[in-house]
């Protein structure tokens, strides 16, 4: 008889302990031990992570009042712009932004980190003054204890897979994928491969808006699906996107957060990053999940792609598995390659662990997604519009 499961049945196993827990990497052992029928019945919950430059994130912070009062129109957080066109004293702090006075030495990466930390940040905001707000004016620090609230909003996070990267011209190339060396010298990749949430759930079964995560060492949740979203991709024989496809927009507590799982990263002559850790529990809910979370390296592709071609869409020159990108070669066209990871696997394990001491210690339950995402078959670009030829109409 076929294991069927839900969401309710193992969070009750979950709140009086008995549920088996494991990480998408003791999954594949067990798989092949007890085979799929058993391991299904035996295990309930696979812990899965990754721990990677995630570029479109940032924070939400609400200052509290001065007195007299003033509605911010534009702020500086140590030096960092944050974005004021919301209320009075709401703004918003990408990651990526960088400092005036230390360029991408120091960014909005280095300022939602030094928060969580529990440091003094310098706040300096200007306003042109209102009668319901008069001042005009503040120069003064902030904690993560004297605002009120501070959450990470990150619009797109967690990729779906990624492409490898590779420089084929004869000169460096300095880009969000790291340093590209020349004439096809190395190869970067981002991703925690066997590890990666959404590789190990590619449709999305059990992954939607409402979705509980563990994000950057606190709970947090899947806020809406993320920008860049697209299902209608290439996909392998296991159902594994073989390029970046879907996405998660995700919200949690900054207050609540470690240092341990997010920090900021400067990328040599392109600008600043962060680091976000995202551990997500995946319910073995049957037969068919499980074949899913029992997903190896081996088995999942990507394409080695040429950024040394300036526009969107880039050239494929192959496709290459994690086992063979995690080996630290990759031959191609001939040539033995250097292969480097920018995510680190180490961290994804941490956290895959971490989650699973959640589960099984703190009760930490899984949520059902109230709404799932839908198909989307293509993404938009941006196209250049000439002066006097905008259609308003």
């Amino acid at each position: 008889m076929e294991v069927k499961k839900s969401f309710e049945e193992i969070n009750e196993k979950i709140k009086n302990g008995t549920a088996v827990v494991v990480t998408a990497e003791e999954i594949i052992d067990i798989v092949k031990e007890k085979g799929l029928d058993k391991a299904t019945s035996h295990v309930d919950v696979v812990t899965t992570a990754t721990f990677s430059p995630m570029c479109s994130s940032g924070a939400f912070l609400n200052f509290g009042h001065a007195d007299p009062p003033i509605r911010m129109t534009k702020v500086l957080l140590n030096n960092v712009p944050a974005h004021a066109g919301l209320a009075a004293v709401d703004a918003y702090i990408g990651a990526t932004e960088t400092s005036f006075d230390r360029d991408i030495e120091y960014g909005g990466a280095h300022v939602i980190c030094d928060l969580m930390a529990g440091k003094k940040i310098h706040l300096q905001a200007t306003s042109p003054g209102t009668d319901c707000y008069p001042r005009k004016e503040i120069d003064t620090y902030i904690t993560k204890d004297s605002i009120n609230e501070a959450y990470l909003f990150n619009p797109r996070n967690c990729y779906q897979n990624y492409d490898a990267a590779i420089n084929t011209s004869d000169r460096t190339l300095y880009t969000y994928m790291g340093v590209l060396q020349p004439n096809m010298a190395n190869i970067n990749y981002s991703t925690s491969g066997e590890l990666s949430p959404l590789l190990n759930d590619p449709y999305l079964r059990t992954i939607g808006m409402g979705t509980k995560i563990f994000l950057a060492g606190a709970p947090g949740y899947v806020a809406w699906q993320g920008t860049q979203f697209i299902t209608e991709v290439e996909r392998g024989n296991n159902g594994v996107p073989t390029t970046s496809a879907a996405t998660l927009a995700v919200i949690g507590d900054l207050k609540q957060m470690s240092c341990d799982y997010i920090q900021p990263a400067v990328f040599e002559k392109y600008g600043t990053s962060m680091f976000v850790g995202i551990g997500i529990p995946i319910p073995v809910l049957d037969k068919d999940m499980l074949m899913n979370l029992a997903v190896e390296n081996k088995d999942i592709y990507t394409h080695i792609v040429d950024y040394s071609v300036g526009r969107r869409s880039k050239p494929s020159l192959g496709k290459v598995n994690y086992a063979q990108l995690r080996s630290g070669t990759v031959t191609l066209e001939g040539k033995q390659i250097p292969t480097t990871p920018l995510s680190s696997l180490s961290k994804a394990r941490a956290i895959a662990q971490e989650l699973k001491r959640w589960i099984l210690t703190d009760k930490f339950t899984l949520q059902e997604p109230f709404k799932h995402f839908g198909k989307v078959s293509k993404l938009n670009t941006l196209e250049e519009v000439g002066k006097g030829e905008i259609d308003n109409e």
